[in-house]
């Protein structure tokens, strides 16, 4: 029994670790809250369930093109939209308001073409299960796992050992300073909103999969942990992001698991409440040094 929780934790984690890095690239460069990233975790399992039922092609082509066409709308809205809003000086807070905006659109967009009922996913990934002792692991949470490993280990990399992660870091500290250097910064920013809004997307896709459906309502369950995670990770840290994200999923599949899922959310953040209480800058991240 232990051992299956951990593993359904883990897995229902590592989704929300993915989300919340791309929420935490994007705030890391930009300072900036994407209300949007919970519409584009929705949106990918819809393109999927559209390009599979409806459409008949395969899995693996559907997941692809989701993605992708996920991770497009992400930029797009960054390149038309925020960057707009950045080239007129306006507040953060201006683009915060923008990709709620957008997060609107694309919710009530989803309700208006396929409705407001469940939608069935496919979820035989054609891996076979996996037995540990007493405990199953499914070949969707095979999937989800390795996949998710794979994507944070690799974002990692694109942030701390690449031109790329090196230029969105330079834009992070000091954007006019980068500017200066040789930086194309509405590029590296883009760029940035495309691969946070493509990982949304990932974790959507395998999410849906994993419970065999998908509804609107997953956005605003996932809006909250996202930004949960986030903090209790510490802000603007990538791998703190991956680990409030996993902690998340593990706190929740075992008060499931052995208390009861009525209060399943309330206990969970008491749990975080109690965390930040402890290191209110949250378990990986550090405090600001304001110079004067």
């Amino acid at each position: 029994m232990f051992l299956q929780q951990v593993f359904n934790g883990l897995t229902i984690g590592m989704t929300y670790a993915l989300v919340a890095v791309g929420f935490s690239m994007v705030y890391g460069v930009l300072e900036l809250a994407n209300f949007a990233n919970g519409a584009f975790y929705i949106l990918a399992p819809y393109i999927l369930f559209l390009m599979f039922s409806s459409m008949s092609w395969g899995l693996l082509p559907a997941i692809i093109l989701a993605i992708i066409v996920t991770g497009v709308v992400g930029a797009l809205m960054d390149h038309f939209i925020l960057a707009t809003i950045r080239k007129n000086k306006a507040p953060v807070s201006s683009s915060m308001v923008a990709t709620l905006g957008v997060s609107t659109v694309i919710t009530n967009g989803l309700i208006a073409i396929f409705g407001s009922d469940t939608k069935p996913i496919p979820s035989n990934v054609g891996i076979d299960s996996i037995h540990i002792s007493t405990a199953i692991l499914t070949g969707t949470q095979v999937l989800i796992i390795i996949a998710a490993v794979i994507i944070m280990v690799v974002l990692s990399l694109i942030v701390y050992k690449t031109k790329l992660g090196s230029a969105m870091r330079s834009i992070a500290q000091n954007g006019t300073a980068a500017r200066m250097m040789g930086v194309n910064v509405n590029s590296i920013i883009t760029i940035t909103f495309f691969i946070g809004s493509a990982c949304a997307a990932i974790a959507g896709a395998m999410t849906s999969m994993y419970y065999g459906s998908v509804d609107t309502m997953l956005y605003f369950s996932v809006s909250v942990k996202t930004f949960a995670s986030v903090i209790l990770g510490g802000i603007g840290s990538v791998p703190g992001a991956m680990l409030g994200g996993m902690l998340i999923g593990m706190l929740e599949t075992f008060i499931t698991g052995y208390v009861t899922s009525a209060y399943r959310d309330t206990i969970s953040f008491m749990i975080i409440i109690v965390l930040l209480i402890v290191r209110p800058t949250g378990l990986l991240g550090q405090k600001k040094i304001t110079k004067v």
